[in-house]
């Protein structure tokens, strides 16, 4: 017998209720003319799962190939899901627990080529959404099916069954109103002493508390509410988590709740309990909750460095969900998911009869110029254009993600955007260059478009093995200098273009300095108020020109805000402090000459603060160099110096 076999039959002794939803599903399996689609939902906790297991065995009893795809774990992308589902020609039963974030992709791109005998089964905690409702074809082929708490017989069978006293079993199911997780959670406290309900206010939290609070030893308490801070558990996450060389009997442990599912990358807790014991961890033992919160990011960022391109996504998708209390990565796990794709906006390749709407949009914004140069990157790399959609499928915004190793010496001569990029990558590296991208009428402005532009492109960049570069070209480059170097994104000078007289500044991100994971580390650490440096962006980039003024004199850093700030440590007297501060700027320096693409701005900041010439026309003609050229050059060396400095002042970040 394998694994697979002892669950499904464990599963089903297990299983209580549940006889009318059962016997529909089979009149579904047994006639074509029924609809071809059973939509269920319900709150958390009710049993969606362990229903759609039962829709499992019996299709595997009628001979039906069967898919399973958890929501939470599979891309949103049409190839990954057909990639999932092998051939689509024979009549499979497709069921999808967590549906949300497959939603759109599923309605629209997947279903509609499934065979007809095929049969689906769609699992979340709302209703259908409207666009299920409202579209005749689907309104004929889709059936609702809505869970609620299991009947009084129902909630009585499955205590008994799981050990609870007869007697215990009439206020347990008072208090729980049938609820299967609660009374789930019954069964597992009353296993270990006797359950009493009579005070208990709240039915998930206070059985809960009773669950963690009858736990065999302080470490598989630990373990229980590590496993409460990610998305799968393992046994080598487990045994990382407890700082410990294996945790085999714990993770065995953690398998027999009836609060854990088993997945296909590892164990997850239910929704109700992740958010309860996550929450009480923080509050009542915070540097608890810090360290097993280090240890699991600690794991990912071992393992990413190992990992094949598709095991690096899955991390990432991890990782980010470690971090999904902290609003900036809130997003990025949308975005990772494809939850905001099954929501308002969305994105897909341009309909052939809308390359003129797009290119009236360049010319509207940009000029004739830049809509010729539009044409051109339509004619040499047409996939490269994504359309973002609104909830009608209506074009709101579009952008033009180039690929760099790509383009040729004519390229090069046609658009002078391409001209300045840094070229410094390395086999099998590549680059990309967010060309063009704009919203239908606000352009270039902070609003929904923009935000989904900028989640789009990102999870692009991290899902893309081998990436080097990003750039990005802005027409207003001052108003997201601020934006950009908050993601860690710096303004490449040299890069900057011009076109039919209008100037365009390009940012860049280098990926194989800061890579995915220490970005998203990044994101999260800026997020943290206690992370951050007392002075803004604003404050803190007046604060290094005021710092490189003062280098050449003995006491010229002696009141420097930079002292109060992570480039600095704590416990040192005040020359101490200034010395740390020199080597900081210093250690910065250094890094800006090391980079070849920066080594230009490096040489004009040498010769004007580092080991000054007498004048700043004494140092250009060190470099010979005319005027204007030089004090662009000197401009990037302090902004660059500035995105260092600024990364350094936070603390960890080193």
């Amino acid at each position: 017998m394998r694994w697979a076999d002892r669950l499904v039959a464990a599963r089903r002794r297990g299983f209580v209720g549940r006889a009318a939803e059962l016997s529909r599903f089979r009149a579904l399996l047994s006639d074509p003319d029924e609809p071809r689609v059973v939509y269920v939902h319900g709150p958390g906790g009710v049993g969606k799962t362990a229903l759609l297991h039962q829709f499992a065995w019996l299709a595997e009893q009628a001979g039906r190939r069967r898919v399973w795809l958890d929501g939470r774990e599979v891309q949103p992308d049409a190839e990954t899901v057909a990639g999932l589902l092998g051939s689509l020609e024979d009549d499979l039963v497709l069921l999808v627990d967590q549906v949300e974030g497959l939603d759109r992709l599923l309605r629209e791109e997947v279903l509609p080529c499934l065979a007809d005998g095929s049969v689906v089964v769609l699992a979340g905690r709302d209703r259908p959404s409207a666009a299920w409702r409202a579209d005749p074809g689907w309104r004929e082929l889709v059936e609702v099916m809505p869970l609620a708490n299991l009947a009084e017989d129902e909630g009585v069978k499955l205590l008994l069954d799981r050990g609870v006293a007869a007697d215990d079993c009439g206020p347990a199911l008072a208090f729980t109103r049938g609820h299967p997780l609660a009374l789930a959670l019954v069964a597992d406290v009353a296993a270990q002493r006797r359950f009493s309900v009579a005070e208990a206010p709240e039915v998930v939290g206070a059985l809960l508390r009773g669950l963690v609070d009858s736990v065999p030893s302080p470490q598989h308490r630990l373990a229980l509410e590590g496993s409460a801070l990610v998305l799968n558990v393992t046994e080598p996450l487990l045994a990382a988590l407890l700082d410990q060389p294996e945790a085999g009997d714990l993770f065995e442990w953690l398998r027999g709740l009836s609060v854990m599912e088993p997945g296909l990358r590892g164990l997850f807790l239910h929704d109700l309990v992740r958010d309860v014991l996550a929450t009480e961890l923080r509050w009542r033992d915070p540097a608890a909750h810090a360290a097993l919160h280090g240890r699991a990011a600690a794991y990912y960022r071992d393992q990413f460095d190992r990992a094949d391109p598709q095991a690096r996504m899955e991390l990432l998708l991890d990782f980010v969900y470690l971090h999904r209390d902290r609003s900036v990565l809130g997003p990025f796990l949308g975005a990772v998911t494809g939850g905001l794709d099954s929501r308002r906006l969305w994105a897909s390749a341009p309909h052939p009869e809308e390359w003129p709407l797009l290119r009236d949009w360049v010319a509207r914004h940009e000029g004739a110029g830049s809509a010729a140069l539009f044409d051109h990157w339509h004619s040499r790399q047409p996939e490269a254009t994504s359309v973002v959609r609104d909830g009608q499928g209506r074009p709101a915004g579009f952008y033009v993600l180039l690929r760099v190793e790509q383009a040729d010496t004519a390229d090069g001569t046609a658009d002078p955007a391409l001209r300045g990029l840094p070229r410094d990558l390395g086999p099998g590296e590549h680059a990309t260059f967010v060309r063009f991208w704009l919203e239908r009428d606000a352009y270039q402005q902070v609003g929904e478009v923009q935000t989904f532009l900028a989640l789009q492109l990102s999870r692009t960049y991290l899902s893309s093995p081998g990436l080097a570069w990003t750039f990005l070209a802005f027409a207003d480059p001052g108003f997201w200098a601020d934006g950009c170097a908050y993601l860690d994104y710096h303004r490449i000078g040299t890069a900057d273009f011009t076109v039919a007289g209008r100037t365009y500044g390009v940012y860049g991100h280098n990926w194989g300095t800061v890579p995915p994971l220490a970005w998203l580390s990044l994101l999260a650490q800026r997020e943290d108020p206690a992370a951050a440096p007392a002075l803004d962006r604003g404050q803190f980039a007046q604060a290094v020109k005021d710092a490189l003024r003062g280098l050449g004199h003995a006491e010229g850093l002696r009141d420097s805000p930079l002292l109060d700030t992570g480039l600095v440590p704590g416990g040192l007297g005040d020359s101490e402090r200034v010395a740390a501060l020199r080597e900081a700027i210093a250690d910065a320096a250094a890094e800006l000459e090391a980079s070849p693409r920066d080594r230009r701005a490096f040489r004009a900041l040498h010769h004007t603060y580092l080991r000054p010439a007498a004048t700043q026309q004494a140092a250009a003609d060190l470099l010979d160099l005319p005027m204007s050229t030089f004090r662009r050059h000197l401009a990037e060396g302090i902004a660059r110096l500035t995105d260092l400095l600024w990364q350094r002042a936070r603390p960890g970040s080193a």
